[in-house]
């Protein structure tokens, strides 16, 4: 990986950023992925940075040269106002579509449970990916599965 310098905007900047910036980069968030950090890894790479690899860590700290995202930590991508790290991220790389604003309104309700877009398939997948943590199944293949299922929602929407 090339050495790049990491410049993540504070969740206060709105200000819409450049994919050309962000690939080849390692992405971290949190263990155990649940909807948003599942959902927003598929969507970091299937338009962001389609080589970028994920770690897991409590801690952004823990890989300073990585990306955070849906961390609790300030910095990195997440929550802002009431948008999902899904949201965010989208608003801020300036990814749309009609399929991809139907997944992002799914995530939103799913994750945020103010039912905001009346949308339940992210609850669904959102149980799904609960069933498998429980079962023990690892956070890498958590999130290989829950990524193949948001692809699979991506590619039912007509």
């Amino acid at each position: 990986r090339a050495e790049r310098p990491l410049s993540v905007p504070q969740p206060e900047s709105k200000r819409r950023l450049s994919k050309t910036d962000y690939q080849n980069r390692i992405w971290i968030t949190r263990p155990r992925p649940g909807i948003d950090r599942v959902s927003s890894a598929w969507l970091i790479a299937r338009f962001i940075d389609d080589k970028a690899t994920f770690a897991f860590g409590a801690d952004a700290s823990c890989q300073p040269d990585a990306v955070a995202f849906d961390m609790y930590q300030p910095g990195g991508f997440g929550h802002e106002g009431e948008m999902c790290t899904f949201e965010t991220l989208c608003s801020r790389f300036g990814v749309k579509g009609k399929r991809v604003q139907l997944i992002a309104q799914a995530i939103h309700d799913a994750d945020l449970g103010d039912a905001k877009y009346g949308r339940t398939d992210g609850t669904t997948i959102n149980q799904i990916l609960k069933g498998w943590a429980k079962l023990g199944t690892a956070d890498e293949e958590l999130l290989r599965r829950g990524m193949e299922l948001i692809e699979g929602l991506y590619q039912s929407i007509q």
